[in-house]
């Protein structure tokens, strides 16, 4: 498997990012060739050492790694990549992962 991670830092306005997440990217993101699980957890998100700075963590699976490539290369990839972008607060960050069961 492979997993892409997304942690939106805090936004300014964190209602507005709900809604547009809510109304505007979740069907975008829904929409990726082979997407196998997508989720999202939102706030508050907290530390062992206390509240992180980030407003909500996104987790979207695909079978393997060239299969979550190829989605970011995709018209439906890049569609929610840009709109990604307008909800990327400053210290946001984008993962990349190779994901083994144990």
């Amino acid at each position: 498997m492979a997993r892409l991670l997304v942690l939106y830092a805090t936004p300014p306005d964190p209602a507005a990012f709900d809604q547009h997440y809510a109304d505007i990217h979740i069907p975008l993101a829904k929409k990726l060739p082979g997407l196998q699980k997508f989720d999202i957890s939102t706030g508050p998100i907290n530390s062992p050492a206390g509240p992180a700075a980030f407003h909500a963590i996104a987790t979207l699976t695909f079978a393997d790694m060239p299969s979550l490539l190829a989605t970011l290369s995709s018209p439906e990839g890049q569609a929610a990549a840009a709109d990604a972008q307008t909800l990327m607060a400053p210290g946001s960050q984008l993962l990349f992962f190779d994901t083994k069961e144990v």
